[in-house]
């Protein structure tokens, strides 16, 4: 089964408004708080701009979500929790050609969200949305090609079969520098916020294993 990549646009679009009003933001406070213009988060919700995954990850930091959840559907009791292959979601970032492949069954309530990602040669993608509303613990294990990850100044250099753990409270940037495509899964979980600030304290990254 296809999914044309304007229907997951559309969920896209709809989440963030959904979110934001659930959460009784206008469209300034989001701007203000996410550091995304006014006008681009109009245009997304509207469905007139395509936004990278960076646009996409400081949204998604901003109204406390991850940006997998951006593409899943609402829980829901009666779901099924098998997600068939044919069946799983995928979407292209329209910055670096990456692209994620949500695994996890939709609308299933589970607290851990899978998604692969397909890194073209040579690309890069940045998330710089920092702290975060609510606390997202991450695993990254590589399939195919080697990945280098940089979280806040640790730069990690990963080769297949290779896990590496963070928490994601600082920028973070996926670079794949070789010449074939590189495949990793990302592992997920979020932990409600202790309240509706924002989040001061940044955790001190481990002592990374493979750094230059």
């Amino acid at each position: 089964m296809e999914h044309p990549e304007s229907d997951i646009d559309r969920r896209v679009a709809a989440r963030i408004k959904d979110l934001r009003v659930q959460r009784g933001l206008t469209l300034e406070e989001l701007a203000n708080r996410s550091g995304v213009s006014r006008s681009m988060i109009s245009l997304i919700e509207r469905l007139e701009s395509s936004p990278t995954a960076s646009v996409l990850d400081k949204l998604a930091a901003s109204l406390g979500v991850t940006l997998a959840s951006l593409f899943a559907e609402d829980d829901r009791p009666d779901a099924s929790p098998v997600n068939r292959r044919a069946d799983q979601r995928e979407w292209r970032d329209p910055g670096s050609g990456y692209v994620r492949r949500n695994l996890s069954p939709p609308a299933f309530p589970s607290p851990i969200e899978l998604v692969e990602v397909a890194l073209p040669p040579g690309a890069r993608v940045a998330y710089d949305s920092g702290s975060r509303a609510a606390s997202v613990a991450q695993q990254v294990w590589v399939i195919e090609g080697k990945v280098d990850v940089t979280v806040g100044d640790d730069v990690y250099e990963l080769a297949p079969g290779d896990c590496l753990a963070m928490e994601l409270d600082q920028p973070i940037v996926f670079r794949n520098r070789g010449r074939k495509a590189s495949r990793h899964l990302v592992a997920l979980t979020t932990s409600a916020p202790p309240s509706s600030n924002y989040r001061t304290q940044r955790s001190q990254p481990s002592q990374p294993r493979n750094s230059k």
